[in-house]
């Protein structure tokens, strides 16, 4: 608590301004898909005049197990997450724990959609700016191939003491951005300024009559019991179904 991030880097002569006051955070999830994936990590730090003084670092136990894949990944467990609190409660407290602040995020429209879709699910109002800095890298950084926040990380030597969880991948986050602004703000500003961050959940759409004919043409031809109900299966899930035996049987 109380560290100076302003230190990663030096100030050039007549200061470069970048935001002393915010809030990065990051999430770990089950998948990539804000509509049918879940949180199940957040992480946060609040820095407030280049320091930072409030920590947020919460398990959130999915409706359905963590897949090996993302424990590969993450090192998140489903013991792990066995006795977090009620998802309802640490909503609440990450909601407050934001308040009015400036978010800042590395592909930070990944993380919002996941929390506006969680918000409103317990109530909440989600309506924040924010900077996003791989969209700052993408534009400053055309000579690194990745602009993962790893590969970021590794080139302006951040140490990172656990990638993908979490917590400390927000505090890299929030080193990078003073990286970036030590050196791009001056050239390039406007990609410094938060902007409006805006996420409105697309409405499925239904599956098509077509698609269900279909499937029930593969349910008899393969002798498979579809065990959706096909009147409640979107157009995507569809159309992933039928991907799915084609190729299994096919």
């Amino acid at each position: 608590m109380g560290e100076k991030l302003l230190r990663f880097v030096k100030r050039q002569k007549g200061g470069f301004r970048l935001l002393k006051t915010y809030v990065a955070f990051d999430l770990e999830t089950t998948g990539l898909s804000e509509t049918k994936d879940h949180i199940i990590e957040i992480g946060a730090l609040k820095v407030i005049d280049g320091k930072v003084q409030e920590c947020f670092s919460q398990f959130v136990k999915p409706p359905e197990p963590i897949s090996p894949l993302i424990t590969n990944l993450t090192g998140i467990t489903n013991e792990m997450v066995a006795n977090a609190r009620p998802t309802e409660e640490i909503i609440a407290a990450f909601m407050k724990f934001c308040g009015e602040n400036v978010l800042i995020g590395h592909n930070i429209m990944f993380d919002y959609k996941f929390m506006k879709i969680y918000a409103k699910e317990y109530g909440h109002r989600f309506e924040h700016s924010g900077i996003d800095t791989l969209k700052i890298a993408r534009k400053v950084h055309k000579d690194l191939e990745s602009k993962s926040l790893g590969a970021l990380c590794e080139h302006y030597q951040i140490e990172n003491q656990a990638a993908h969880r979490a917590y400390h991948d927000a505090l890299a986050t929030a080193k990078l951005y003073h990286c970036l602004g030590h050196y791009f703000q001056e050239k390039e500003p406007k990609l410094f300024e938060p902007q409006p961050l805006f996420y409105r959940p697309k409405k499925e759409q239904r599956i098509t009559w077509k698609q269900k004919e279909y499937l029930q043409k593969l349910s008899g031809w393969y002798g498979i019991e579809l065990s959706e109900d096909l009147e409640m299966m979107s157009r995507g899930d569809a159309s992933r179904l039928i991907d799915t035996i084609l190729k299994q049987y096919s």
